[in-house]
């Protein structure tokens, strides 16, 4: 079983902060997981370089859409030079500068060209448990898997029995189960209506709802040997995963 943190690398400084709180208060954890976040100036690749100096592993996300399929992935010789050897490939939100040249590749098609061009790097895809049907879902993940994914990173769940439905349907495949911090009425609209988010009758914008949480899907992942990451937002990582583990 392994134990990711996914943190926002706004910049060097406050990564480095929340990567010394997740030795203190996650110990378990051997993994970072850091997403692309166009706003910001520190690309996932430059965070995950940072992270290796403290955690045996680093994954950093690259964009679909970013990439260009005619040349040479960018992030090649980067990840190379720095031992990142997992990726994790999602399809990317569109950017709000509209100056950001975007190429509109898919998932699929980044995987291929990473499988060719870095054989050496695993590769992760991306399952998102709200945006369409099971099976649907579960199938556009394993033509992911087809393209030359080795696993999958979920997108948050917010409830464990949805998470025993999925683990039914993509049994022999690795996955990274992912839980998240929803604690404002706001930030519950917010994955409502962006993300197709439906919550459980129990749920309550709470630290301590979501820590509750945490604790249930983490016993969910031992009970199958599987792999979780826990994704703090508008929470300082120390008061989200303090008492967790």
């Amino acid at each position: 079983m392994r134990i990711s943190v996914e943190l926002v690398p706004r910049n060097i400084e406050s990564l480095h902060e929340q990567l010394v709180q997740v030795t203190d208060y996650c110990p378990s954890a051997d993994t970072i997981n850091i997403p692309d976040v166009l706003r910001f100036d520190l690309r996932s690749w430059q965070a995950c370089a940072q992270a290796k100096r403290l955690f045996e592993h680093a994954i950093p996300h690259i964009r679909a859409m970013d990439v260009d399929l005619k040349i040479p992935l960018k992030q090649g010789p980067y990840l190379r030079s720095h031992d990142i050897r997992e990726v994790l490939v999602v399809t990317g939100d569109a950017p709000v500068d509209m100056s950001y040249k975007v190429y509109g590749s898919s998932a699929i098609d980044v995987i291929k060209k990473l499988r060719l061009e870095l054989p050496e790097v695993k590769i992760y895809a991306a399952l998102d448990p709200y945006r369409q049907s099971f099976v649907a879902e579960r199938d556009y993940a394993l033509q992911k898997l087809e393209a030359g994914a080795t696993g999958l990173f979920t997108q948050p769940f917010f409830d464990v029995r949805l998470m025993e439905v999925y683990a039914d349907l993509l049994a022999g495949i690795e996955v990274f189960w992912g839980v998240t911090s929803v604690t404002s009425p706001r930030s519950a609209r917010y994955w409502k209506t962006r993300n197709k988010v439906f919550f459980p009758a129990s749920f309550e914008p709470t630290l301590a709802w979501n820590r509750a949480l945490a604790r249930d899907a983490l016993s969910f992942v031992r009970e199958r040997d599987a792999n979780i990451y826990f994704m703090p937002i508008r929470t300082d990582v120390k008061s989200y995963l303090e008492g967790i583990l």
